[in-house]
């Protein structure tokens, strides 16, 4: 079947939409169906205007992060990243770790990206499982897979720079410093602003006629931001969470935010994820063996067990639904697998493993929730 541009995009949306439904009316997350679909098409469509497609995706990444920015503020970060940077940092470690037997117990960079890989828990998917492990967990959950993201997008790019442009320590040192004095001075400013400019800042938006008015001020203030996060060596969509996490309703007023967020949510979840998710459905290359399943057993039960252990609440139900939200892996593991591999500082052995994990992963933590939610797990909260 051979479409033009246009053609392909209605065909994705409308099926990854269809399966979306059906997978939410028998209990899991929507974004599982739109990736059963990107697996389903990828198998018949054919010819595929791939630059095209990869843009239009690139701009889910954009919108996902930006509005998984929206479901926090700063303050929500700094509070639950007390208690989830130290569970990243253990997770991070020990899927190191557990990558060593597959490069012959020599640790490099393919360890490393492998590791920050399976140690991600997806915002945008926190934020579908919610309803799974509670309210009050989410600020927690939300803020590890902020920091996971981030933390994965960040080695990535930090280690494509490092090999291909063959950097030394220094100047490597150079780029972690500058990535850092970026997000200070972005939060910085944020939070000069909500101190001293927040009531002219919610008069200014008043203002605005329309609530087309109020998006462009956002797309300016959210592809300025993205464009900087490129130019200094981040990924694009570190800019966008950055800008969600910034336009909070005490800074933009509470009608402005529920303009904001109903106009983004739209534009994301009707538009842009389904693309982003059927996309890495259909992109999806790995290999079945039993090496891989093993693999994939090996490193979920030891996460899964680990972050129980790490958030655990004196009830084994809720501490295993509130791990499996943790452990849920994500989509943007295919994402970073598949640059990675791209620019050769990944094998494709280990992008295989790494990428049916991700996938595995999201489908196994979803039914663990589901399954619990039945048993009234969530009820416990």
């Amino acid at each position: 079947m051979t479409f033009d541009v246009i053609g392909y995009v209605f065909v994705i949306i409308a099926t990854a939409r269809i399966f979306a439904e059906v997978f939410e009316r028998i209990g899991y997350p929507g974004f599982l169906g739109e990736i059963t679909a990107g697996l389903l098409l990828g198998v018949f469509l054919h010819d595929l205007p791939r630059d095209d497609l990869t843009l239009m995706a690139e701009l889910g990444v954009f919108f996902l992060m930006m509005y998984a920015g929206l479901e926090l503020t700063p303050e929500e970060v700094r509070i639950g990243g007390k208690k989830s940077f130290p569970i990243y940092v253990i997770t991070l470690i020990t899927m190191g770790l557990l990558t060593l037997p597959f490069t012959n117990y020599e640790f490099g960079v393919e360890n490393l990206i492998v590791a920050s890989i399976l140690a991600v828990a997806s915002a945008p998917i926190v934020i579908r499982l919610t309803r799974f492990f509670g309210q009050e967990f989410l600020h927690i959950a939300l803020s590890y897979a902020v920091i996971s993201e981030v933390g994965t997008l960040a080695i990535l790019y930090i280690v494509i720079n490092f090999e291909l442009h063959h950097l030394s320590y220094f100047e490597l040192f150079l780029e972690l410093v500058k990535d850092v004095v970026f997000l200070t001075v972005v939060l910085g400013i944020n939070y000069v602003l909500g101190i001293k400019q927040k009531v002219k800042i919610i008069r200014a938006l008043r203002n605005l006629r329309s609530d087309e008015a109020v998006f462009g001020m956002v797309m300016i203030l959210a592809t300025s931001l993205a464009l900087i996060s490129e130019e200094i060596g981040l990924h694009f969509s570190i800019g966008a969470f950055l800008v969600g996490l910034m336009l909070h309703s005490d800074l933009m007023g509470t009608k402005q935010f529920e303009r904001v967020h109903t106009i983004i949510s739209g534009v994301t979840y009707g538009i842009f994820a389904p693309i982003f998710f059927a996309w890495r459905g259909i992109n999806l290359e790995t290999e079945f063996s039993l090496e891989v399943l093993y693999f994939f057993a090996v490193i979920y039960l030891v996460r899964l067990l680990l972050t129980t252990v790490l958030v655990w609440e004196r009830n084994v139900k809720v501490s295993l639904t509130r791990a499996a939200g943790i452990a849920s892996f994500g989509v943007l593991g295919l994402l970073v697998g598949e640059v990675g591999y791209s620019y050769g500082v990944l094998s494709e052995h280990m992008y295989a493993m790494a990428s049916l994990s991700s996938i595995l992963g999201i489908f196994v933590s979803a039914s663990i929730g589901l399954v619990i939610s039945h048993l009234g797990g969530s009820k416990s909260e």
